[in-house]
């Protein structure tokens, strides 16, 4: 297996990571209930998912 003559320059490496930081979820509005939710994923506040509820979600 082939290893480096030389190492790669700290720049060269940084300009590598530039892309590795993570992105903030994008969150979208619950038709249901109006707050904001993960898309394709389960309201935690109503339960609801496509129009049908799935979860039963306990009221405060």
């Amino acid at each position: 297996m082939p290893n480096p003559k030389r190492r790669h320059s700290k720049a060269r490496t940084a300009k590598r990571r530039t892309h590795d930081a993570l992105k903030p979820i994008s969150l979208g509005e619950c038709p249901q209930c109006h707050e904001m939710k993960p898309s394709h994923q389960i309201c935690p506040h109503c339960g609801y998912y496509r129009g049908r509820q799935v979860r039963e979600v306990e009221e405060a």
